[in-house]
């Protein structure tokens, strides 16, 4: 009966202690994944960061150096692109034509 008495103390010891190491396993698991997350949304704002300056450095280098003439209106943004649209559609008219002859 002893034995039987010692054999469950031993084996709740054992379970107890096995339960405490998965916890310090999983809690380590977990707070170096959230390390790791941390550190990714860091870079990854920096990198955001870093194209916003670059985006602004390059406006503001454009915007200074072709200063409006008197009398001159901005560019347009529509007019703009729709006379890229329709230098494209010539252009695939050209291919279109010199596929067609070769």
């Amino acid at each position: 009966m002893q034995v039987v008495l010692r054999a469950f103390f031993i084996g709740r010891a054992a379970a107890q202690a096995l339960y405490e190491q998965v916890g310090n396993v999983v809690g380590e698991t977990l707070a170096t994944l959230g390390r790791w997350d941390a550190q990714q949304r860091e870079v990854l704002r920096q990198q955001i960061q870093e194209i916003l300056e670059r985006a602004a450095q390059e406006e503001q280098q454009i915007t200074q150096s072709k200063p409006l003439v008197k009398g001159q209106k901005p560019l347009d943004l529509q007019t703009t692109i729709d006379e890229l649209r329709a230098e494209m559609a010539r252009l695939r008219t050209e291919l279109k034509r010199y596929r067609q002859q070769n």
